[in-house]
């Protein structure tokens, strides 16, 4: 029997079928999103309560820091909530809207971040290699408007893409062989003839990305370059700084690129499981252990913070002085 194209009107729902659906693997996979969206959402918090709340890390750096995080919590928040209350109720079906919404805020959030990332790395090179300028590159309004400039370039590509996904038809199965609503499986159950209208939109992220991460690996070149003529304390804080960023960037970028653009099977492997997993939940897992937590300022700025909760507790009355004793 051939498959019969449907409009996407005539489609109410999809079932997410991304883990089988036993006993056993739904209590493991429960418990381990439950502690990986745990450990993501305390981090990401936490940079953005210390980079908002403290003077010391009111710079360039920790602002970016910022958008960084609250950024990574949308990332895993569009997706793992999601999949873990399925799990637990055992019911795989998600609405179309929710699908709509799930591929807009995950090209959103993913593709910003990585503009983010680049930001950063852009910051760290004008203050390594022009740190006399650094100030006037950097200033506020430049931050704000670099920070507005990405946001909005990932809010486009978003738009493409979710455009571009659901103008298709699809046919009579609407069974989509992942944990969440991810384009390439939903171009896999599609029956339209041109897949054009979505094809092209991944064609320009690919670029675009490509871009940007020669970017990233141009801005580093660079700062290797100029701590290699200080100090021998100097190069190993950058590298123990830099080499972990790039890391992140080439596990974050090379992961997605593995999704996108080899064919997409009917039913995916846990290899492909494994590989959204790498490219959704890992980076915002570990972006506040790297990007911030293993920085001293940071640890010093929760050091603060504890001291301030500590003494608050101690006498509620001072709670008016305690933004001040934060800050000092």
């Amino acid at each position: 029997m051939s498959l019969i194209p449907i409009n996407l009107t005539d489609v109410t729902e999809f079932t997410l079928l991304g883990f089988p659906n036993s006993e056993n693997m739904s209590i493991l996979h429960s418990v381990l999103f439950s502690l990986i969206y745990f450990c993501a959402l305390m981090g990401n918090v936490l940079i953005i309560i210390i980079t908002t709340v403290d003077q010391h890390l009111h710079s360039p750096m920790y602002f970016f820091l910022k958008n960084l995080s609250f950024l990574d919590l949308c990332l895993i928040s569009v997706t793992v909530p999601k999949s873990i209350a399925n799990s637990l109720t055992h019911n795989s079906s998600i609405s179309l809207c929710g699908c709509v919404v799930q591929v807009f805020l995950l090209v959103f959030s993913a593709t910003t971040e990585l503009h983010q990332l680049a930001l950063m790395s852009f910051d760290r090179y004008a203050a390594i290699c022009h740190p006399l300028h650094y100030e006037v590159i950097m200033n506020r309004n430049m931050c704000v408007q670099l920070t507005a400039m990405s946001w909005l370039g990932g809010c486009l590509i978003a738009v493409m893409h979710t455009a571009g996904t659901f103008s298709l038809s699809y046919c009579e199965s609407s069974v989509v062989h992942q944990f969440f609503c991810d384009i390439p499986q939903l171009l896999a159950i599609s029956c339209s003839e041109s897949l054009i209208g979505e094809l092209v939109p991944i064609f320009i992220s690919v670029l675009v990305d490509i871009g940007v991460f020669i970017f990233i690996v141009t801005s580093y070149v660079y700062i290797f370059s100029t701590v290699k003529r200080i100090s021998s304390t100097g190069q190993s804080k950058a590298f123990s700084t830099c080499v972990p960023h790039l890391v992140v960037v080439t596990l974050y970028l090379s992961t997605g690129f593995i999704a996108y653009m080899k064919p997409t099977p009917k039913s995916p492997s846990i290899f492909d499981l494994l590989i959204s997993m790498f490219y959704t939940m890992v980076p915002p897992t570990f972006n506040p252990i790297i990007y911030g937590i293993r920085n001293n300022a940071v640890k010093m700025a929760v050091g603060r913070l504890l001291k301030s909760l500590f003494i608050f507790k101690s006498n509620p009355s001072i709670f008016n002085n305690m933004l001040p004793i934060i800050s000092q």
